[in-house]
């Protein structure tokens, strides 16, 4: 029980990050003008900011929030990936970073966003990323300082090249998935 309500909390001041984060970076920046070299451009995925939740992590000192367009929510629902079928071109997820720490001061000492980290874009379009089998990557950091994003680039951690294939690597590893990690969250 006590481990429900603590996933819940942090559900809940999740979906409280991603519109305080998402508004505070978009008030700073025209984030939709940046572009990964070769490869995706933020305006790509215009609107991400209202698109359904398909799950949310924390690892270590860092909250995500993964959220995906409609097409990718139904392909989910569909049974996508586990059902055997690739998820269909036009499917698009973004992960949200936040930085976080223990706030002392709420019941249980939740883990709590306190500065965006990161974006992370995917999309499926085999025809314009096929060395990506099918699949396009791109991150922008957040800068703290200004307040702005800018691509990913190889001294962050971990290190992005300059290009949309900067997950084709990593994402390798979920091959059996069509290369994608994420489960839709049961609700």
């Amino acid at each position: 029980m006590k481990s429900k309500r603590k996933l819940i909390s942090v559900g809940i001041v999740v979906a409280l990050a991603v519109v305080f984060g998402i508004a505070i970076s978009a008030a700073n920046q025209d984030k939709y003008t940046l572009k990964v070299p070769g490869g995706l451009a933020f305006s790509e995925f215009r609107g991400y900011e209202n698109w359904e939740v398909i799950a949310a992590s924390q690892g270590g000192e860092i909250i995500a929030v993964i959220v995906g367009n409609p097409v990718i929510i139904k392909a989910f629902k569909d049974g996508v990936p586990g059902n055997g079928k690739p998820f269909p071109d036009g499917s698009k997820m973004v992960k949200i970073h936040w930085n976080a720490k223990v706030n002392q001061g709420v019941p249980g000492a939740s883990l709590m966003p306190v500065s965006e980290h990161d974006v992370d874009l995917m999309v499926k379009d085999s025809k314009r990323f096929p060395d990506g089998h099918g699949w396009g990557y791109g991150t922008f950091v957040i800068d703290p300082a200004s307040n702005t994003f800018r691509p990913g680039n190889t001294s962050d951690k971990p290190p992005q090249e300059h290009d949309a294939k900067c997950g084709v690597e990593c994402h390798e590893a979920a091959q059996s998935r069509d290369y994608v990690f994420t489960q839709l969250m049961p609700k």
